[in-house]
């Protein structure tokens, strides 16, 4: 482009959302391109597309205050590389050191063979006591938020990191995996797979390792509407379409289940479809958690203990419980759970503010929309505020961490041990 040249651009929402943004908004904003006007995130007009598109239009040079900008029709000072009003804080979070090592990937199967209902599960346990040792609840995305109880509707196989001949010792499980998923394994272009083939694909050691010695878990799905975490016994196996948090503590069960935390999520991670995609090493691992207090171990055990009485009372796994708590039209007169949940999340987001020190923000709880989803929320004076305050604090942060040590690289080789992406 030739200086003060315009340009429009029209791709899926993607082009705003993480590594994308990076490499491409990212990398024109800052060789000189001014962001003018954008759509976030609209339908395409057409009923033979299901999928979602972005559009932008600037130009290469710098741009007067005074002239305004237009965000999804919306007059603005300023629109950022994600396609929204910017804030007075600039730039993107930064991986932080003190959040590595604690969010993981569930494992990866590879081969449903491995996958068995409960029923001959427990068959073959009763038949020979010694199949308890490589059988195991098999929890995934699904049903931690459609089951009230949060719990595995199948069963695995994990013979873990045995070897063939080890394997072999568990007759019933052993035979299974030989017939159904071998052949499978060995038209897989990894040598590895083929080669380890009664082994899951991804057996996440590090992550084995570092929820050893809890009796529970937080896991999340990481792709859904709730964005909300909820606490599981550590005796099963985690499916990849989980996140696994190797922590039991009820304080970070409220800082991850708070509003603060789930504007962060939905502002910096990626979407699929309708659904937020949540990518820990996006929006955990740069996540400036706040301090331990006594205020928020009580509001996480609060919300943990009253919201599971009501799941299981009233037969509602999360997605559903979450679809009342966000309902608009539903009055806390008309429902009176809905209303004490929605109680418990101002409680716990008063908690989370007073950790940080940031008492002095008004919340402002409401029915507000975000990112095109409605939610009983903060206000959205407030949620740029927190936002601001959150992006300033991770940048405190990170360059708190030592010059000799790469975060991004750090974290990166974690996560080669096991950890999300």
């Amino acid at each position: 482009m030739q200086a003060n040249g315009t340009l429009g651009l029209i791709a899926t929402n993607t082009v705003a959302q993480g590594d994308s943004r990076e490499v491409g908004l990212d990398a024109i904003v800052a060789a000189g391109f001014t962001i003018t006007r954008a759509i976030q995130s609209r339908s395409w007009p057409a009923a033979s597309a299901n999928l979602e598109y972005a559009a932008v239009w600037g130009t290469l040079g710098s741009v007067a205050d005074a002239v305004p900008r237009v965000a999804d029709d919306v007059p603005v000072s300023r629109i950022s590389t994600l396609l929204e009003p910017q804030g007075r804080a600039a730039g993107n979070p930064i991986r932080l050191i003190e959040n590595a090592g604690i969010a993981f990937q569930g494992c990866i199967v590879l081969g449903m063979g491995f996958v068995l209902d409960t029923a001959e599960a427990q068959e073959w346990i009763a038949t020979d006591p010694r199949n308890a040792e490589v059988l195991f609840p098999y929890l995934n995305g699904e049903d931690l938020n459609s089951r009230p109880d949060a719990s595995a509707s199948r069963w695995v196989i994990d013979f873990n990191d045995r070897t063939e001949a080890a394997a072999a010792a568990y007759a019933a499980p052993y035979a299974r995996i030989k017939d159904s998923v071998k052949p499978e394994r060995m038209q897989n272009n990894r040598k590895v797979y083929r080669d380890y083939w009664w082994q899951f694909a991804e057996k996440r050691p590090a992550m084995r390792k570092a929820i050893a010695e809890l009796p529970e878990v937080l896991v999340i799905a990481l792709v859904s509407k709730t964005v909300m975490p909820i606490r599981v016994a550590n005796v099963q196996v985690f499916s990849h379409k989980l996140g696994v948090f190797a922590t039991d503590s009820y304080a970070d069960q409220a800082v991850l289940s708070s509003t603060v935390h789930q504007v962060w999520v939905v502002k910096y991670t990626s979407t699929m479809r309708a659904d937020i995609n949540y990518s820990p090493s996006d929006v955990f691992e740069t996540f400036p958690r706040p301090p331990f207090s006594e205020r928020l171990q009580a509001a996480g055990r609060s919300l943990d203990e009253e919201r599971r009485e009501v799941m299981l009372r009233r037969g509602l796994g999360l997605t559903k419980l979450y679809n009342l708590v966000n309902d608009a039209e539903l009055s806390d007169a008309a429902d009176h759970d809905v209303a004490r949940m929605r109680a418990l999340h101002v409680e716990l987001d008063l908690a989370v503010l007073d950790a940080y020190g940031w008492s002095d923000v008004a919340p402002g709880h409401g029915f507000h929309t975000f990112r095109k989803m409605q939610r009983w929320s903060v206000s959205p004076a407030a949620r740029v505020d927190i936002l601001d305050r959150l992006l300033e604090e991770n940048h405190r942060r990170a360059g708190q961490q030592p010059r000799s040590i790469d975060a991004s690289l750090m974290a990166d080789e974690l996560r080669y041990g096991g950890t999300l992406f």
